[in-house]
């Protein structure tokens, strides 16, 4: 497509008083309007012709078929054709999840005869994100006509759980716990199975020593114990209305999903059996209970068919059927999210009855916004209804947590970014104290 530049019609119209003057002054040079006009086409038909011709550009456009939510990622353009222009504006249209209103705008230069263009990309939801078509726009060399193809890209960017945050972090956690190593090793001194009796030493744990062995040995002797393997631990994803809100720029379920990915990293390093599952309106399939780090991508496929859903969450429905499909007692690992005591009151009923068996964590997002807003100085009367509609808010979350931790069930809140050590902490502390 060729058309003209703003340049180009500001060229012409400024014929036309040009004209008018002429005529009124000196109606013998009338020819000067016509002239001036024709001199204008010749050289819009010259800055046609001269430079790239836009139907003889060909696209290459390279991008990764899968991407991590909130992960970084590069787009990059060539179009390659003679005589390519210095530079070019060019315009993308891609899905939503990949930019803000489904458009990316940037400016391509000419490397090694080809127009070359690099757009830094990132992910804000999962799903499958479409990358549609490009626009390359330039001026001709005399910045009379723009020159503009169209190129159809219908290429497609599966965006699934992030795992660099599962990698880096499981690390770091590995690094930090360095008992937890790849070799599965026996831990002597924490945990609930028993193991061996030992000496007492100074520094163990009094309440270790045996006094029965020690009065029939003559000497203090002490319990050693190993930390336990083979646990059933079950990651609960809720993925109702209130998770699919933001936090920290990213979906609280995105987030959850991401914790949960590295616990399940962690878990099946120690040698537990980790399983999936999700619920909305309605419970979502259970996954088999994997205990071998092979089964890592199994879970992770499991993760990213996690859907956002619009509806509120069935609490009691899904951790009744949950209950039902458990023939042993399991650690159960609940992401998820509550506004005020109303609300929740069914979820914590449903709690309730599973901690009778189970052992139960929570995991929910701490609220940083309307935690601000409770705490901000008021100027005016809107913001003093503001921090009191924020603090009311905040001891209805509190009063929640409260009935949580009175039936039994751990909970911990958690800033957006740090969802995932922390669980991963809460379930290692709960694996030290022997509590499942």
């Amino acid at each position: 497509m060729i058309y003209p530049t703003r340049r180009a019609i500001y060229l012409l119209l400024a014929g036309a008083p040009l004209a008018l003057v002429l005529g009124l002054v000196r109606p013998d040079l009338w020819l000067v309007a016509p002239g001036w006009i024709g001199v204008i086409l010749a050289c819009l038909i010259l800055d046609t012709l001269s430079g790239a011709n836009p139907r003889h550009l060909t696209l290459d456009a390279r991008f990764p078929t899968q991407a991590g939510v909130g992960d970084s990622f590069e787009l990059s353009l060539a179009a390659h054709g003679r005589n390519v222009p210095p530079r070019a504006a060019f315009a993308l249209s891609l899905d939503e999840r990949l930019a803000d209103g489904g458009r990316l705008t940037g400016t391509m230069r000419r490397t090694g005869g080809a127009l070359v263009g690099t757009v830094a990309l990132a992910a804000s939801r999962r799903g499958q994100a479409g990358v549609e078509a490009l626009w390359i726009r330039w001026a001709g060399p005399l910045g009379l006509v723009w020159k503009q193809r169209r190129f159809r890209v219908d290429g497609a960017v599966d965006i699934v759980p992030s795992l660099r945050a599962v990698t880096e972090a499981g690390s770091r956690l590995f690094q930090r716990n360095s008992w937890f190593g790849l070799r599965q090793q026996r831990f002597r001194g924490e945990g609930s199975e028993y193991e061996a009796l030992a000496e007492y030493q100074p520094g163990m744990d009094r309440r270790s020593i045996d006094w029965s062995a020690s009065a029939r040995h003559v000497k203090l002797l002490a319990k050693e114990y190993r930390v336990e393997r083979d646990n059933r631990v079950v990651l609960a994803i809720d993925a109702g209305r209130t998770m699919a809100e933001p936090a920290g720029g990213m979906p609280r379920v995105d987030r959850a999903v991401a914790a949960a990915l590295l616990l399940a990293y962690v878990g099946l390093k120690l040698g537990d059996r980790i399983s999936f599952f999700s619920f909305a309106a309605k419970p979502q399939a259970l996954t088999p209970a994997y205990m071998h780090i092979q089964d890592f991508p199994a879970l992770q496929r499991a993760a990213s068919r996690i859907d956002y859903a619009p509806v509120e969450s069935n609490f009691t429905l899904a951790l009744t059927t949950l209950s039902a499909q458990l023939n042993r007692r399991s650690l159960i690992i609940l992401f998820t999210e509550f506004a005020d005591a109303t609300s929740a009151d069914l979820m914590i009923r449903a709690a309730g009855r599973l901690a009778k068996k189970h052992r139960l964590l929570f995991v929910v997002l701490r609220d940083e916004e309307v935690e601000a807003e409770e705490r901000r100085h008021p100027e005016s009367a809107a913001d003093i209804t503001r921090a009191n509609v924020a603090a009311a808010m905040l001891a209805d979350r509190q009063l929640v947590i409260a009935r949580l931790r009175r039936l039994g069930a751990d909970v911990i809140e958690v800033p957006a970014d740090a969802m995932g050590a922390s669980a991963v902490e809460a379930y290692l502390g709960i694996k030290r104290q022997g509590g499942l």
